[in-house]
């Protein structure tokens, strides 16, 4: 083999092993960039689903903030009817005290007066009779007005309880939608501990909206339909005028917890809709059982369907908002601690409205027979005020017959030069009384000044 021979071989071999070492360094590089796109697809994914847990925690901060904005302007709502009911009651004290001091200070004017033109022989029976007339409506005065006390008090330690209860309702909103979502996560598929954690949920709700358990709400009351079927309405609400109303809690959450630990998206949808789908059989069950019509109840014709755990409930209003128009048609209302609350405050302040008409109409009732005592003792004094000028003019008419010389005393007066025992001497002074009568107006209701008295 010749040198050239030689020569272009050992070129073509070496560009050989030259073409097969940069062939391999590209494999290793085609590699190497597969797997950074794969690095970087997978913190993509990462990051889609960080957005949506992102968004998710902004639309319930979102929520939470409307709920304060509603809460604060009920604040402000509560604070001016105090406010107006505290004035009211000062107005109403201030007459009360101005027209007791001005019937006392009346009645006394009029007593002296009738003492005084009465003379000694009938002080001691006039002011018996005064006592004992006076006695009395001085004791029904102060019932009145310890009454009136009373019942401020209680206006006062009721709306500083509502005070107290509305500053906590957005911490604790917050607190029970965490502790609902965290139990909610607990609770995998025991239907009778995920009803009975409901009820407790809705119990506490109530407590919060200052409802009384026996008092303004009964739990689990028994109650037959006219074909003798038992029914257990978990909550049943009282109202004023004898008026119900139910509330159940036992949709179950077993669904929504599936789709709250569901590893994929698909899993996650087909929980949700299984969700959407018992929540839709509970509003049909709630409907078949037709708790308006139940006899003794007097319920208006729909159920309020309690859902404890707030994100359930939002689910299924942003993606089966249909759900809602269905239950409203079947008279059963969907509702969670946000929604219910303003509900039961609503349901609350009539109760506290009934209250507050009841006392005002015992305090009119106690006011009533005030005034019918005053009118009784107007009607006394005038009869004793008769009694005592037809004892003035008797008393005039013997001074009269007694005094000048055509009287008793003229024509006896010459007995006393015949007689050295006749050393007494005939009254100067004797005189007939002249009537000075006070003519006095009481206040009218509502005017918190008394009339002077004027004489005739």
């Amino acid at each position: 083999m010749t040198a050239d021979a030689q020569f272009w071989l050992g070129l073509a071999i070496a560009s050989s092993v030259v073409a097969l070492v940069c062939l391999y360094a590209i494999q290793r590089r085609g590699s190497a960039l597969a797997a950074a796109q794969a690095s970087v697809t997978e913190q993509q994914t990462a990051a889609t689903i960080a957005q949506e847990r992102v968004a998710a925690l902004e639309k319930e901060i979102a929520l939470l903030q409307e709920n304060l904005t509603s809460l604060n302007a009920e604040l402000s709502a509560k604070t001016a009817t105090l406010s107006e009911r505290d004035a009211h009651h000062q107005n109403q004290m201030q007459w009360v005290e101005t027209s007791r001091a001005a019937l006392r200070a009346e009645l006394e004017v009029i007593g002296q007066k009738l003492l005084s033109s009465s003379g000694k022989a009938l002080e001691d029976t006039n002011q018996k009779s005064l006592d004992s007339l006076l006695k009395p409506l001085a004791e029904k005065i102060d019932q009145f007005q310890n009454r009136v006390n009373q019942v401020h008090t209680d206006m006062v330690r009721n709306s500083a309880s509502l005070s107290e209860q509305i500053k906590h309702l957005e911490s604790v909103g917050v607190s029970m939608s965490g502790e609902a979502q965290n139990l909610t996560r607990a609770l995998k598929g025991d239907k009778k501990l995920v009803g009975n954690w409901g009820e407790a949920q809705l119990e506490r709700t109530l407590e919060l909206a200052g409802l009384r358990r026996g008092e303004h709400y009964d739990a689990q009351v028994a109650i037959k339909d006219e074909r003798g079927d038992r029914h257990l309405p978990d909550i049943v609400i009282r109202l004023p005028e004898g008026k119900n109303l139910v509330v159940d809690s036992k949709v179950s959450l077993v669904d929504y917890e599936r789709a709250v630990t569901a590893e994929t998206d698909a899993e996650r949808t087909a929980a949700l809709e299984a969700h959407a789908k018992a929540v839709r059989q509970h509003i049909e069950s709630l409907s078949s059982k037709d708790y308006a019509n139940l006899p003794g109840l007097a319920s208006p014709d729909f159920v309020l369907m309690f859902m404890p755990v707030e994100p359930a409930y939002i689910e299924v209003m942003r993606s089966h908002r249909e759900l809602f128009n269905l239950g409203y048609q079947k008279n059963v209302v969907l509702v969670s601690h946000t929604t219910l609350m303003p509900i039961l405050r609503t349901v609350a302040n009539l109760w506290m409205i009934e209250h507050s008409n009841q006392e005002a109409r015992e305090i009119s009732e106690r006011a009533g027979d005030i005034y019918n005592t005053v009118c009784l003792l107007g009607e006394r004094l005038y009869a004793l005020g008769g009694s005592i000028t037809t004892t003035a003019n008797k008393y005039n008419e013997a001074v009269k017959a007694v005094q000048g010389k055509q009287g008793l005393i003229g024509k006896v007066s010459r007995f006393q030069t015949l007689s050295q025992k006749a050393n007494k001497t005939f009254p100067t002074h004797l005189t007939a009384i002249e009537p000075e009568i006070d003519v006095i107006s009481l206040p009218e209701p509502g005017d918190g000044s008394a009339h002077a008295p004027e004489e005739d």
